[in-house]
């Protein structure tokens, strides 16, 4: 479960007093009522100890405590308390309005927190409105509501390295080898059904590999397990394309892969790609090594053979991959875009007016 939608509220205001002062020899003390608090925000935080989106499942409503009453001799009502909903690292945060969505926050640091409804404001005791020809108000306000909105988490996993391939092309073997992951292997399509996460250490370096769920021609339109993972790929530096050496045509495998990708968003053509010919160990794939080699060399693709059984081509591959990481990180240096955060105009309904009976 990587996305869900709930429903956050800030607390109400707290209410106003019409209240006068009655003190012995003290006539007239006048009005005295107190303001209400005001109610508590609604925050959503990314904490490292989350793992994921499951406990959404039976919560989809999150509301912060509203705000006290005021009270005689001018007492303010307390602040309502605010809320801290966690989520792992990776949420996006969008506030969902008309069938749109719009990008609240992207929690990619762990800590990090965004105000997703923010608290209404206290109502004003009758103090606030004494003047010259009106000494005695008999007129409070109420607080105000709570904002509230719908939102869309959306966690999308945080990685170096996405492996990307076909069913059975062998991305769980390939992590489970490199890291110490423990995705589910098996002998049959589909077996991943949501991204596994790995770290890989290569000499002094290390960096966290993903296995994106397998891909297959015409995800795009629904079919197998669609591209609503691919998601995932997004926030990796790059990509590496798994392609089944077993496969009767790799190169248009890999092919058909791409086009996926840039029928799921086009930018991600721009994404750099390592291109890796699995199961070498088999001696069908190792007949056709020459072969396979020749026809990605004419498109000008350099390929890398491995096998995850035997280790063959891993180490030639993973110091691709931290020659291409250290590329990668060298041109974010400075690049940072900060998310542009929208916050739509909360629609409150104006505070009445208290009388007192």
């Amino acid at each position: 479960m990587d996305k869900v939608e709930v429903v956050v509220r800030g607390g109400d205001g707290g209410n106003g007093v019409v209240s006068f002062r009655h003190e012995k020899f003290v006539p007239l003390g006048g009005p005295d009522g107190g303001d209400g608090g005001s109610g508590g925000s609604v925050y959503i935080k990314a904490d490292r100890n989350v793992a994921g989106l499951e406990e959404f499942k039976s919560r989809r409503n999150f509301k912060a405590e509203a705000g006290r009453n005021g009270g005689k001799k001018k007492k303010h009502g307390s602040k309502g308390d605010d809320l801290s909903v966690k989520v792992p690292i990776g949420t996006m945060v969008f506030i969902k309005e008309n069938d749109e969505q719009v990008i609240l926050a992207d929690l990619k640091d762990d800590g990090q927190k965004t105000m997703a409804a923010r608290g209404g404001r206290g109502g004003l005791g009758n103090v606030h409105f004494a003047t010259a020809r009106n000494q005695a108000p008999k007129q409070a306000t109420r607080g105000q509501p709570g904002e509230e909105h719908r939102l869309i988490l959306d966690l999308r996993i945080i990685a170096d390295v996405g492996i990307i391939g076909y069913p059975n092309a062998g991305k769980s073997t390939l992590l489970a080898v490199l890291s110490k992951a423990t995705p589910k292997i098996a002998d049959y399509p589909f077996t991943t059904v949501e991204p596994a996460l790995g770290m890989v250490e290569t000499g002094s370096k290390t960096f966290i590999m993903a296995e994106i769920p397998g891909l297959i021609e015409g995800a795009h339109e629904g079919r197998g397990l669609g591209h609503e993972f691919l998601r995932h790929a997004e926030r990796t530096k790059i990509l590496l394309n798994l392609v089944d050496g077993t496969a009767s045509d790799p190169v248009d495998n890999m092919n058909k892969l791409n086009r996926e990708l840039v029928l799921y968003k086009p930018e991600m053509e721009q994404k750099p790609q390592i291109i890796a010919i699995s199961k070498v160990d088999r001696p069908e794939v190792a007949a056709r090594i020459k072969e396979i080699d020749r026809l990605y060399k004419s498109l000008g693709k350099k390929v890398f053979f491995i096998s995850a059984v035997s280790g063959q081509g891993l180490p030639e591959m993973l110091a691709e991959i931290t020659r291409m990481l250290d590329a990668a990180r060298d041109l974010l240096v400075g690049r940072e875009v900060p998310v542009v955060v929208f916050r739509p105009k909360p629609k409150m309904r104006r505070p009445k007016e208290r009388r007192s009976k």
